[in-house]
């Protein structure tokens, strides 16, 4: 009995050793990308992600959570605008500020989760004028300690946030293409 005990506690150790070797061959940093075209130009499209107050019309994140708790600070658009929040396990808690905004054309936002799991990534959306309308591209870049490396092992961390930034980009397409149509009547 003993002699099972023993094995089962040497394979448990193997295992755990091998999943460390895997990972610390694993990358240091991730990058996650998704591009929409819009029949918009950045003008109509640009304030609805330079304001943290404006997300609720189109982010795919407030879907995850209808009752999650946010505060937002600073101006309301621009550097300096933030959102804070806290919800249940499809959202977690952390906050998002606009660390850089260039009109029409950039915006970079320093995204800071506390839950489910701590980490400190980059967001960029840029805005590249196209065939009467405007790429618009989501992007997001971290670093990933040992913990975020297991749960990019796991989880297929790129298609899950890519499909939410699909859905995003897909609701400002609706919202941004609407007002362009308004604005031209």
């Amino acid at each position: 009995m003993l002699t099972i005990v023993l094995y089962l506690i040497a394979s448990l150790v193997g295992l755990v050793v091998i999943l460390l070797i895997v990972l610390a061959f694993r990358p240091n940093e991730f990058a996650i990308s998704r591009s929409l075209k819009i029949d918009a130009p950045a003008e109509v499209i640009f304030p609805h992600v330079n304001s943290m107050a404006a997300w609720e019309t189109w982010s795919p994140y407030e879907k995850l959570d209808p009752n999650m708790q946010k505060t937002i600070t600073g101006p309301e658009s621009g550097v300096g605008s933030e959102m804070k929040w806290n919800g249940n396990g499809n959202t977690g808690s952390g906050s998002t500020t606009i660390v850089a905004s260039q009109p029409y054309e950039s915006i970079a936002i320093d995204l800071k989760m506390s839950a489910p799991m701590k980490c400190d990534n980059d967001v960029l959306f840029t805005f590249q004028p196209e065939d009467g309308g405007t790429v618009v591209t989501w992007s997001m870049s971290g670093k990933l300690n040992m913990m975020a490396k297991f749960a990019h092992l796991i989880l297929n961390v790129d298609k899950m946030c890519g499909d939410q930034f699909i859905e995003g980009l897909t609701s400002l397409k609706e919202l941004s293409e609407q007002q362009a149509a308004a604005s031209e009547t």
